[in-house]
């Protein structure tokens, strides 16, 4: 047998696919999701980081005569 009649007979073969696809791939989506959720629940746990040291940027300003920045958080 030739290469590409091996390859005809693998794509004749492997060429009907049993079972439901929808099925089979909704694990995919499913994993997706879920990183997506835990990205965004890293993402909010930076949320008012600028905020929580605010005593810190005002240390430093009495020590080195900056001005200190205002924590609205933008």
């Amino acid at each position: 047998m030739t290469f590409a009649t091996l390859l005809a007979h693998a794509a004749e073969e492997g060429g009907h696919h049993g079972g439901n696809v929808q099925a089979e791939t909704f694990w995919v989506g499913a994993v997706a999701f879920v990183v997506f959720v835990l990205l965004s629940l890293v993402t909010l746990s930076y949320r008012n980081v600028s905020n929580r040291h605010a005593h810190k940027a005002e240390a430093y300003a009495q020590k080195h005569g900056a001005p200190v920045p205002e924590a609205h958080g933008h």
